[in-house]
Parts: structure tokens; sequence; C-alpha cells
């Protein structure tokens, strides 16, 4: 899609050290374009082609992580860490590339759009770290919780507005019209045929929107959140092995942490995969909640409220509810947001989706009982 010389004149809108000597694709690209750029003599970078039909608000998201990755490198610096391996730094643009409009606006250095209205970022590539695909060890599990906590204690005391860059972003009520509007429009004639499912998502309807209601009055506390804290988005040391800092930060905007813990929970502890066709082989681990909980709650116990330490089990729930929605209501729709790779395909991750849920509903007590044992 994008030749290596095009890339490289991207690049040099950029304030990159060196010349560059080379750039490859990096990672699989499911929403964003990612390249790793080298230099000669100067550090590598990562160049990413950012989804605007995903992430409709890129100056947005930018001025977002911006302010997010500003304040980080603070936090690391008062307590004696490298802010430059334990903070993710946005390379702005140079400034002789940049219109007069450019240089007024807030946002402005922080990304480049190209001819065909693409938009390019660049951040620095954190050399000596590692990632992982999967958190398949309790050991690993307990480290992704440490990430995510090190991650929301930070940024505790961030007083900043952030951008909200993806419109209802994990509100259940925004989702659940989203719901209504599709089963009433039934775009590809798949209403029908999922009566039973239907009902999975109508039969929690209400206990779910009783727990946004608990975020909309504020009750339950907004904070900046990650929103999308699977194990990959969070860096390690190469050779201690101790978290450094987490990354991909496209989707950070305030929320409530409820929502970082229960999709993490979603991700960490399922036995089987996301669109697993065999539902026997679909649970939550209790032993890998177990070890997240105690990562996360090194760092937590002691700034959650009352009130969100009692809902924290709950939103692993909440986050998998969600997930089971949002799969039906597009196979409903006819696969209109997700990739598919069968017809049937959008389905197959509801049931999956639904049966994890349900494994969490069969072992909730012991959720709040192991979370009751970490806050103290």
């Amino acid at each position: 899609m994008f030749d290596e010389k095009e890339l490289a004149d991207i690049v040099r809108m950029f304030s990159t050290e060196g010349a560059v000597t080379g750039i490859r694709p990096l990672g699989p690209g499911y929403i964003n374009d990612t390249f790793i750029v080298t230099t000669s003599g100067g550090p590598r970078y990562i160049l990413q082609r950012k989804n605007h039909n995903i992430f409709p608000d890129i100056p947005g998201m930018m001025q977002n992580i911006d302010a997010v990755t500003s304040h980080l490198k603070k936090k690391v610096e008062e307590e004696g860490g490298d802010p430059m391996r334990e903070a993710m730094t946005v390379i702005r643009r140079e400034r002789d590339t940049m219109t007069p409009e450019q240089e007024q606006s807030m946002a402005g250095d922080l990304y480049f759009r190209d001819g065909r209205d693409n938009y390019w970022t660049m951040t620095l590539f954190i050399e000596g770290s590692l990632s992982y695909d999967k958190a398949d060890t309790p050991g690993l599990a307990y480290k992704g919780g440490l990430g995510i906590g090190k991650f929301q204690t930070m940024l505790a005391d961030f007083t900043g507005r952030l951008n909200e860059t993806i419109k209802g972003f994990h509100n259940i009520r925004w989702r659940l019209t989203q719901w209504d509007e599709a089963i009433a429009r039934d775009a590809a004639g798949r209403a029908a045929s999922v009566h039973e499912e239907t009902a999975w998502i109508e039969s929690r309807r209400k206990e779910m929107l009783d727990f946004w209601t608990l975020v909309e009055t504020g009750a339950i506390p907004l904070r900046v959140t990650h929103n999308d804290t699977k194990i990959s988005n969070i860096l390690f040391d190469s050779k201690s092995g101790d978290v450094l800092c987490a990354i991909d930060l496209d989707t950070c905007m305030s929320s409530t942490s409820l929502n970082d813990f229960g999709d993490a929970i979603r991700s960490y502890t399922n036995t089987g995969k996301e669109d697993d066709p065999d539902l026997s082989e679909v649970s939550m681990s209790i032993e890998m909640f177990r070890a997240y909980t105690r990562g996360y709650m090194h760092f937590r116990k002691d700034s959650l409220t009352d009130i969100e330490k009692e809902y924290l089990a709950f939103s692993a729930r909440y986050i998998t509810y969600e997930q089971v929605l949002r799969f039906l209501m597009d196979y409903i729709d006819g696969d209109t947001y997700y990739k598919a790779s069968c017809p049937e395909h959008n389905l197959i991750r509801a049931r999956a989706q639904n049966r994890l849920l349900e494994s969490m509903e069969a072992q909730y007590g012991e959720m709040e009982a192991i979370v009751r044992e970490y806050s103290k």
C-alpha cells in the first residue's frame, strides 16, 4: 500500500535524528498500519497511519496522548525512573513542514495529514523492551495487573481534560440504544434467527444500566482510562522482566477505571478463544483472575473508593456483556464493523463471549471474595 520512498518522505515530516536506513511493517495491522523506522546514528521510531474510520478525531486523540504521556514522564522523573523508557515519547512535527494554521493548532505538530487524507504519527521505539501476545500463565497475568495498576495510579492526579474521541465507548446506555435500533432495522434479515441470543441481552439489560447509572451520577468516579488493556499493550524490560509502561494509548479517555479492569479480565482469563466454536473450551479461569487482581490491587487498593472496589468484579461481567451485545448487533446488521471470515463469525463470537459471561456469573461470589482479599 505504501512504498518505502513514500514512507521515508512521511518520516521527514517529523523531528527525527539520523538518516532513514530502513522501514518495515510491524505487527498485523488490524486497525492501524504500523512501521518500525531505523536510522543511521539515531534511535529507532514507530510510524503509524491512524485509522480515521475507527478513530474519527485523530487531532483529539493525539492531544489526549500528548497530555497523558507528558504527565507520566513527570511522574517517572519524580520517582527517579527513566522517562524515555517508562513512558511513550511522542515525536513532533518539524516546524518548517507545518502551515501557519497547523502551527497555531493545539495538535498541529502531533500528526501529519498526507494528500490522501491519511493521518500519520510517530513515537520513539523503546529499546530493550518486549511484549507478549497472550497472557498464558498466572505469573504473566500478575505482571499485567501491575502494569495497568501502575498506569492508573500514576495518572490518579491528572487534572487535564481529555477529548471523547470515540462516542459512547463502554457506555452501555449508548450501546443499548444502538442495539434497539439494529433490532428494529434488521438490515441483514437475521433478527428472527437469534431470538435465544437476543434474550441474553434483554435478561441482563437492567443490571447493566443500573451499574452505568452509578457512573453517570458520579457515584463511581471518572478517571483516566486506557480502554484497551490486553497484555500486548504493556511493555516489559527484556532483561529484568519488569513492567516498563503501557502503550497504544489511542483509546485513552475519561471513564471509570473499572472498564480497564473488566476488559483485562475478559482478555486474560478466557480458557478458550474469543471466537471459539467449541463452547466446552470456554470458561473463566479463576486462577488467572486471582493473579491479575493481585497485581492490579498492589497499586490500586489504597486509591480506589469503596464503591469502586464493590463493583470491581462486576466490571468483568459488564465489559463481557457489552462485547456479547456488540458481536451480536454486528451480526444482525450484516457484519459492518468487525471483520468476519464466514457469514456466522460474529454470531460464533457472541456465543463464545456469552459462555465466558456465564462462567463469570457462576464464579461471581469467589471473584468478589478475591477482590476483598486483595483490598486489605
